[in-house]
């Protein structure tokens, strides 16, 4: 198999699996008990607490390990949501972009919707970039949380955090109630500056899957002094924040997982970037989406619109192939709606159903590539002869 969805999951890296290991069948304690076994795990969780913090710049009391992004993000927008809305008195405002990943999304309209919270989506622009101004603009009286994304998982736009979070830290000068800014760093933690302190946040949420760690495990970033309504109770574990034993294996291997990520990306780009001329030089009527200036895109995610076709058929053609690939967020894939990114972006339905992501890993390579345009251009001619838009 050829693998070119990177951006949906990755494959456990081996360091990681054998730091794993001994935390399953050896070191499997509780660590909430106070004897020898539980104590260990104990300790492993605590010393990967102390890592995680000292790879964002953080201090170990500001992190929350999670079940993932999905988890942190819901806990960061409700989080402070419910806190304005049940402690303040207050109904609260949240800002996001139009282009959020859905576990940010959908925790907004699920807020809107049930509780009457007001919600603002910014708009980007044609390349998926957010403007300032647009942010500025928003704020009000009564805005809690503003939450960014600092890399899209479609389209691979990098979005300015520390720019936006200036903005911020301007609009709280003389509030007593503070807006927090939060960003979904999952794409970007492999590839970018993720320090806390450089990008000026206030939450910010991370995965384990998205750089060689395990499923199923993510952390939230919560800056000392944010107020916060923990969303699940039955136990004192993370400090009260979030109940629930804590899952020490995959713990321990995300956070090896961090300390094993390559900050540069250099290597990484150069290959996507022989993969976008090929692409666009072997096929005609293909749009790279997202910028067009590399140093605001991802090293890793280049997303294309196939005109006249629908990607969905491209993936299939290419799966029969042995070869992976996407037509977006893995988390909507089952979703015949179109890209949410590409219509905020401007592009109507019909080319949004176009849409292909190629998103490149560390295994992958120039062969990787050559064997995809061995078929591509052929199984594209192939779909346009059969489609009936002309």
């Amino acid at each position: 198999m050829i693998y070119l969805d990177n951006a949906a999951t990755t494959p456990v890296s081996g360091s990681v699996l054998d730091a794993m290991k001994p935390y399953f069948s050896e070191k499997y304690g509780n660590p909430s008990s106070i004897y020898k076994v539980g104590q260990e795990a104990r300790s492993a969780l605590e010393h990967a607490r102390e890592e995680a913090a000292k790879l964002l710049g953080a201090s170990p009391k500001e992190i929350i390990f999670t079940s993932g992004a999905t988890e942190s993000n819901n806990l960061a927008l409700k989080g402070v949501a419910f806190y304005w809305s049940q402690v303040l008195d207050v109904k609260p405002h949240i800002i996001v972009s139009s282009i959020e990943h859905h576990s940010v999304l959908d925790v907004a309209e699920y807020l809107e919707k049930n509780f009457g919270f007001e919600i603002t989506k910014l708009p980007v622009s044609e390349e998926g970039i957010v403007d300032p101004k647009e942010l500025e603009k928003s704020i009000r009286e009564n805005t809690a949380l503003v939450s960014i994304m600092y890399g899209n998982n479609e389209i691979g736009s990098i979005q300015p955090i520390g720019e936006l979070s200036q903005i911020v830290r301007k609009a709280n000068e003389g509030r007593e109630n503070k807006i927090t800014f939060h960003t979904d760093a999952v794409q970007a933690f492999q590839y970018l500056d993720t320090n806390v302190n450089d990008l000026d946040v206030g939450m910010l949420s991370l995965t384990g899957h998205k750089f060689y760690g395990p499923k199923g495990v993510g952390l939230l970033y919560v800056r000392d002094g944010v107020k916060f309504l923990p969303q699940t109770q039955g136990g004192s574990q993370e400090r009260k924040r979030r109940a629930g034993t804590e899952n020490v294996p995959y713990i321990v291997g995300m956070v090896e997982a961090m300390k094993n990520a390559n900050k540069s990306g250099k290597e990484i780009s150069v290959l996507r970037d022989y993969l976008v001329e090929s692409i666009t030089k072997e096929i005609p009527d293909v749009v790279l989406t997202g910028p067009k200036d590399n140093t605001k895109r991802l090293p890793h995610i280049a997303g294309f619109i196939f005109k006249k076709i629908e990607g969905e058929s491209i993936l299939i053609n290419l799966d029969l192939l042995g070869i992976a690939a996407s037509s977006g967020s893995a988390c909507t894939s089952g979703s015949l709606a179109s890209s949410h990114v590409l219509t905020a972006m401007g592009y109507d339905d019909l080319l949004a159903h176009g849409s292909i992501r190629f998103s490149l890993g560390k295994m992958n390579s120039r062969d990787d590539v050559d064997e995809l345009m061995k078929h591509l251009p052929q199984i594209v001619e192939k779909l346009r002869g059969m489609s009936p838009i002309k």
